[in-house]
Formats: structure tokens, C-alpha cells, sequence
């Protein structure tokens, strides 16, 4: 139970940090995005411009584009393991963005959130 705490600690950190530091211009690394989604096995699931398993980013970006809740929803979404759902209807928890550093799973989400 005491991994389970810090383990929730971390993830509302990482949000706080998200929402302070959150701007609406999702200025992003496009490099080390992919590199830290790459690293995650992200591209398994997701691609850019079409959907795999899981939806395509540009699909995730506009249906929350002028969400103001955009970037914290995301960043829930990837780093708490909370249910997805697949194409052919079974459902397992999103896995888990690995990374300590709130600035790069920021970046990550941003970048998301950029594509057109």
C-alpha cells in the first residue's frame, strides 16, 4: 500500500506541475516527444494521423482542441493507468508513461495536443 501512496503523490505532482506551468500555446520539443513516447512503446498503440489500437494523436487533438482541462486530462490519462478501450471492445489500463520528470511528460502532452 505504501508504493500505491507514493506512487498517487507523484501523479498528482505531476499534474499540479502540468496546471501550473500549463499554457494554452502547447509550445513543444517535437524530438523529445517522440523519443520519450518511442521509449514507452507508445507507437504500438498510437500514431500520429491514424488510428491503431489506440486513437490517432491528431484525432485526440482535435477532439479536445479549446478543452481548457486539455493538458490535465492527458496527463491523467498517461501517467495513471486508468481503463482504455480497444477497438474490439475489451478494455485495460492505459499503460503507464515511465519518466520522473513532469517537464517531459508535459512536453509529451503538448505535442499531442499541437497536431493538426
Amino acid at each position: 500500500m505504501e508504493f500505491r501512496v507514493a506512487d498517487d503523490t507523484r501523479h498528482l505532482v505531476m499534474l499540479a506541475t502540468a496546471l501550473f506551468l500549463g499554457t494554452h500555446a502547447y509550445a513543444a520539443d517535437e524530438t523529445a516527444a517522440k523519443d520519450l513516447a518511442r521509449q514507452n512503446g507508445c507507437f504500438r498503440c498510437h500514431s500520429v494521423s491514424h488510428a491503431k489500437d489506440g486513437p490517432a494523436w491528431k484525432d485526440v487533438a482535435d477532439k479536445l482542441r479549446g478543452n481548457p482541462g486539455a493538458e490535465a486530462k492527458l496527463i491523467h490519462h498517461i501517467t495513471s493507468g486508468e481503463p482504455a478501450k480497444f477497438p474490439d471492445g475489451h478494455v485495460e489500463k492505459h499503460k503507464i508513461i515511465q519518466s520522473d520528470n513532469p517537464a517531459q511528460i508535459k512536453n509529451l502532452v503538448d505535442w499531442i495536443l499541437s497536431l493538426k
